[in-house]
């Protein structure tokens, strides 16, 4: 199964920007997505040309910002929106779908913002996130893809010691967020394929960083352990243009 991550940065602009082939190019069999900044109705519009996929959206209450949504080729046996706690569920970030032997969550992660002022929520967040991830482990294994807006360790941006502490997704707060995905159990199929490669998902439009490849990795599929001997290709496609993220992939094989 083959499976694709992507945070698109608008769902409508990347339309506009050669979506349709680079999708139909990627051959997968679920596409998951980030940061639609658009509404249901907006996101099935901008993707009613997409065919021979089952299309599940989860918008933020205020419009034009976050929102999820997975495309897949199988329909799934049940799909779930968000946490089921008011205080994470106004902004879209979060869709499980559950298939017979795993469930797929798509997560995109809040940042801490600007002088880190959403820090302490995100804090809150990623605690609440992980205990979610943690009840659907008890019915089934999961697979989490998405933006998780963490930079997990130095090897994983071009210049961790000007950001440590300092820039949003690479503080020890957040490190410690993640620390506590993997101390659960959770594997970085990424790290576990190729635990010394070198590769980004994220650039800033700013000072050409991309042609430089001044990247951070923040796009991630994790696994249950369950699901290790299953992990086959693992792949960040930064060939892929159209948002200032790239997708990665995730083959399950089996």
């Amino acid at each position: 199964m083959r499976l694709i991550s992507w945070n698109v940065n608008g769902i409508r602009a990347a339309i506009k920007k050669d979506f349709a082939s680079s999708f139909e190019g990627m051959q997968t069999d679920v596409l998951c997505l980030q940061e639609t900044k658009a509404q249901d109705e907006q996101v099935l519009e901008a993707l009613g040309g997409v065919d021979g996929y089952h299309i599940y959206t989860n918008s933020a209450v205020k419009k034009g910002y976050s929102g999820t949504a997975i495309l897949s080729k199988t329909e799934p046996l049940s799909v779930l929106m968000d946490m089921d706690i008011d205080a994470h569920d106004q902004e879209g970030r979060v869709i499980a779908v559950e298939y017979t032997d795993f469930f797929l969550v798509t997560v995109y992660t809040p940042n801490s913002g600007s002088e880190l002022k959403r820090l302490d929520y995100r804090q809150q967040w990623d605690a609440a996130f992980l205990d979610y991830l943690q009840q659907l482990q008890r019915r089934k294994p999961v697979v989490v893809c998405g933006d998780l807006n963490v930079a997990h360790q130095a090897i994983d941006l071009a210049r961790p010691k000007q950001n440590f502490n300092k820039t949003a997704g690479y503080t020890q707060a957040e490190i410690d967020g993640f620390d506590r995905l993997v101390e659960a159990g959770f594997v970085d199929t990424f790290r576990h394929k190729h635990p010394e490669t070198i590769k980004y998902s994220w650039w800033s439009y700013r000072a050409n960083a991309r042609e430089k490849n001044i990247g951070w990795r923040i796009d991630y599929f994790l696994t249950s352990p369950d699901l290790v001997s299953r992990i086959g290709e693992v792949d960040i496609l930064n060939d892929v243009s159209g948002s200032d993220h790239c997708p990665v992939l995730l083959e399950l094989t089996g």
